[in-house]
């Protein structure tokens, strides 16, 4: 019996033959050639978010039936020969919780996606109570996941054979996940609804519709602020922003989003009082001028209004509210979360057109056509309904 590291795994008998590390040209170009002979191709990504202040994607793995490879993605600045790959609808990537990775890489290179499996989505779908990619391998491979290396820095070289280890892993035993997961898809009959979420999955995330939000508007709590300690924020964020990039680290490393809130409310202006508001006496000797140079600009700068967004209409939100209501209560006799009966988007695409009959529906559901087929007519009675009930608006 042999400990494995990187996972924690006790190996009876079948010992894996390392990575194959692709850092070269011409190992890129052979890793292409056998992934464009497999007919599907487990993929992860690692990125350093937690180390610099522009995340980038500083490692890809790849794993088929027979090998597993790390691509080193900052040495091998070019990795267009990758993006057929990924846009192939003959070849299925198989990703755990592909959101993330796709955003990654459409970002960094501009791949396009099609034919996804995502192990989270099937294992959502499937009601699965945990649904990390650690505790289905427990699950399903006996196998105890060590997550040491999770919050390693991906963009620093040398990585340590027990950081490759590690990143293999999490591509290695997708192949073999994903077709546990799609037969109990299959024995469920709910395949078909979950290969409608994996095409919505090959698309970048776009936002939700809203108007985008400066930096100071995303801080939890700055709604409690005057349009005054408003700028005075925005100051405040302005320059930690660049206090961040020169120094390539992410901004909640320099100051963090709690304590940026207090040098708005209380501007201190002194460096004893930045001690006072929060910040220890390192931020304070390294970023204190900076910090109280944002806070006396904000005090004489252009004030900065809060970020409006259309607010629908009392009809839409009703019909919002009842939707909401019904998912809920159909989630709940299945045991899943209430987005697997209607995702957000569909169901907000519901609610703001307000469709009266099944053809009109149809065409707003036109790409979920199971959840159309399980669900259109139980819709329209929720949508038809007038019901004026006031309880409290169900949670999304």
């Amino acid at each position: 019996m042999e400990f494995h590291e990187g996972y924690n795994r006790i190996v009876n008998n079948d010992t894996l033959t390392p990575p194959i590390w692709v850092s070269t040209t011409m190992a890129l170009k052979n890793l292409v050639d056998d992934l464009r002979s497999q007919d599907r191709v487990a993929v992860d990504t690692e990125s350093n978010s937690l180390h610099a202040y522009r995340e980038q994607v500083c490692l890809i793995q790849f794993s088929t039936p027979q090998n597993d490879y790390l691509i080193d993605s900052l040495a091998l600045t070019d990795l267009s020969t990758l993006s057929p790959l990924f846009a192939n609808p003959a070849i299925e990537k198989i990703f755990h919780a592909a959101e993330y990775d796709i955003n990654c890489l459409h970002r960094d290179f501009s791949f396009s996606f099609k034919n996804l499996f995502d192990t989270v989505i099937a294992a959502r779908i499937l009601g699965h109570q945990v649904i990390g990619l650690g505790d289905l391998i427990t699950v399903y491979f006996d196998v105890i996941v060590n997550k040491k290396y999770q919050k390693s820095d991906w963009g620093y070289r040398p990585l340590t054979a027990e950081q490759e280890d590690y990143a293999r892993l999490d591509s290695h035993y997708l192949i073999a996940l994903r077709d546990i997961l799609e037969k109990e898809l299959i024995d469920r009959g709910l395949l078909e609804l979950a290969h409608e979420d994996f095409k919505r999955a090959c698309l970048p995330s776009n936002g939700n519709g809203k108007l985008p939000k400066a930096r100071w508007e995303r801080i939890s709590g700055h709604q409690d602020l005057t349009p005054r300690q408003f700028s005075t924020l925005n100051e405040l964020c302005n320059t930690r922003e660049e206090i961040a990039e020169r120094l390539n680290r992410p901004v909640f490393k320099v100051v963090n989003d709690d304590l940026l809130l207090s040098l708005a409310q209380t501007v201190p202006d002194s460096t004893m009082g930045l001690e006072e508001a929060g910040l220890t006496k390192v931020q304070v000797e390294k970023f204190g001028a900076q910090f109280l140079k944002a806070i006396r600009s904000g005090q004489n700068a252009p004030l900065v209004a809060r970020t409006r967004n259309k607010r629908p209409s009392d009809s839409m939100l009703a019909r919002l509210d009842r939707l909401k209501q019904w998912r809920k209560k159909e989630a709940g006799k299945i045991k899943v979360e209430s987005d697997i009966i209607l995702p957000k988007t569909l169901m907000y695409s519901i609610a703001e057109q307000g469709p009266r009959d099944m053809k009109k529906l149809g065409l707003v559901m036109k790409e979920s056509p199971w959840r159309f087929e399980h669900y259109g007519e139980e819709i329209i009675k929720v949508l038809e309904s007038k019901s004026k009930t006031k309880e409290t608006p169900a949670s999304t």
